[in-house]
């Protein structure tokens, strides 16, 4: 479809990088967050092939933030996370689930510690501002919440350095991974961390105002094009191939963390106070029903993700679900995330999948597919 027939509304908002998305070749947006997100700038091969070889610049504004701010702000952060906060410093990054009260996750953003008493969530999608906002009412914590007037874009692939170094000078090569610093590009303010939604080398850059977004875009492809930026939209192939999450398919307000191998993220060992401790305690202790695992499935190459979950058989039973597949052109293999009954989840295991295209066998391997330690990420 051609950009003039997009038939854009205004309840759902568009990101400060719009225009330069689409002047750069964005042809496909879907909704996130309440927000359009370019999805599509040509073959997703060819993305994923620019991602892992070059750099890419993809606008990731839907990944709203939430701004906690207010004397009690860190106690009122450990309430909304299993994962102990104690040595969360200012300057640090870390990954984090926020659970319900049945140990569900409600979202897995990434949270950015600005200052002593100064957070931001950087949302997946769904609406944590509310959760936040409604929790904070009957705490009898002083905090205040807010989405502020944030935007990212992420940097990724391994030219992203060299890129951010023209832009910001040798002493960004001294971030470290999961760490963020403050910026002003041109009187443009920024914050920058060595985070992304890639498993690749990268940086995501947030954009404090959104009035300057299309001259931020601009200004990052134009000193990208000696070391072959290319505009991109998050690489389905290589965060499946990197095992990383996409809320809503591979985990929901129904799913903990322990089905998907995330203990790490939960300490229920020490006094941190948070919502769903109980519930998780009970989960560890009685065991899990279903759990993430890594599958092949043996057919020709995907013609792309898929759009719906796809029924997992075994012995002529249904037992779990696919809930991210994709052909991978490095791994010449079709790769997925799926949710599977414990009894089942054995490497190894033998098992049938029923696609859009027919039903075929697959085998249970390990995970992450590819880089399992994330040396590309954070070396």
């Amino acid at each position: 479809m051609s950009n003039k027939n997009f038939g854009f509304g205004t309840q759902i908002r568009k990101s400060p990088y719009f225009d330069s998305t689409v002047k750069w070749g964005a042809t496909g947006f879907s909704v996130y967050n309440h927000m359009y997100i370019p999805r599509d700038f040509g073959n997703p091969e060819q993305n994923f092939w620019n991602l892992v070889e070059k750099a890419i610049l993809c606008d990731v504004a839907v990944e709203r933030q939430v701004e906690i701010t207010g004397p009690d702000a860190y106690q009122f952060l450990q309430l909304l996370t299993p994962r102990d906060l104690s040595k969360l410093s200012i300057g640090q990054c870390k990954y984090v689930l926020i659970t319900n009260n049945d140990g569900g996750i409600l979202n897995d953003p990434v949270l950015l510690r600005l200052a002593e008493n100064h957070f931001w969530l950087s949302l997946a999608d769904s609406d944590v501002l509310l959760w936040a906002q409604g929790v904070a009412v009957n705490s009898g914590l002083n905090v205040k919440i807010c989405e502020p007037d944030v935007s990212p874009l992420q940097l990724q692939g391994p030219t992203s350095q060299k890129i951010m170094v023209k832009l910001f000078g040798e002493s960004i090569r001294k971030l470290k991974y999961y760490w963020l610093r403050e910026y002003n590009l041109d009187d443009i303010p920024l914050i920058v961390s060595r985070t992304g939604w890639s498993s690749e080398l990268g940086y995501e850059i947030y954009l404090k105002d959104s009035s300057r977004g299309n001259e931020l875009y601009e200004k990052i492809m134009s000193a990208g094009k000696e070391h072959g930026i290319k505009p991109g939209h998050t690489s389905s192939i290589r965060r499946i191939e990197g095992g990383m999450l996409s809320y809503h398919a591979d985990a929901d307000i129904n799913t903990n963390p322990f089905e998907l191998g995330l203990d790490r993220l939960v300490n229920l060992e020490n006094n941190i106070n948070f919502i769903g401790k109980e519930a998780l305690k009970k989960i560890k202790k009685e065991g899990i029903l279903r759990k993430q695992v890594g599958i092949v499935i043996n057919c020709n190459p995907l013609s792309g993700p898929n759009t719906t979950f796809w029924s997992i058989i075994k012995n002529g039973k249904q037992v779990g679900k696919v809930t991210s597949a994709v052909y991978s052109p490095r791994l010449k293999k079709n790769i997925a995330l799926a949710m599977i009954q414990v009894n089942f989840s054995k490497i190894g295991t033998e098992l049938e999948v029923l696609t859009n295209e027919g039903k075929y066998t697959s085998q249970i391997v390990e995970k992450p597919f590819y880089d399992p330690k994330k040396k590309i990420a954070s070396s």
